[in-house]
């Protein structure tokens, strides 16, 4: 199981960027498919985005579309997920996940390597 590390969460601003990161020590992400995840209080985990082994990226919800883009940075072992135009709605904690090889999925049933998230926080 992957030791997967979630970092650059924070307090925005609605309309402000932030970029959060993904990790492994020991580890070559880039053979594992990675997702997003984030769960709001009071709501189920909800898939946000996903890379595939390929690097071809899944967006989920319509409302991150446009606003959310997920890449790799292979040299740093990294995944990042750039959000701009923040909304009060992406308040979260995201999680970071991984699955062996296999397509992008949203169910988070399907992934079983996580991190233990970063809270996001927008304002209005």
């Amino acid at each position: 199981q992957l030791p997967l590390v979630e970092s650059g969460g924070g307090l925005v601003q609605s309309g402000g960027s932030l970029r959060l990161s993904c990790t492994a020590s020991g580890f070559t992400l880039g053979t594992y498919t990675i997702a997003w995840f984030r769960q709001a209080p009071g709501k189920e985990r909800e898939g946000v985005s996903c890379i595939s082994v390929t690097d071809t990226t899944t967006y989920y919800p319509e409302s991150v579309k446009g606003r959310f883009t997920l890449s790799r940075d292979h040299a740093k072992n990294m995944v990042y997920l750039q959000m701009n135009g923040l909304k009060p709605e992406d308040t979260a904690v995201y999680y970071c996940a991984a699955r062996v090889g296999r397509a992008c999925s949203s169910g988070p049933s399907q992934f079983n390597s996580w991190g233990l998230g970063t809270q996001v926080t927008v304002s209005s």
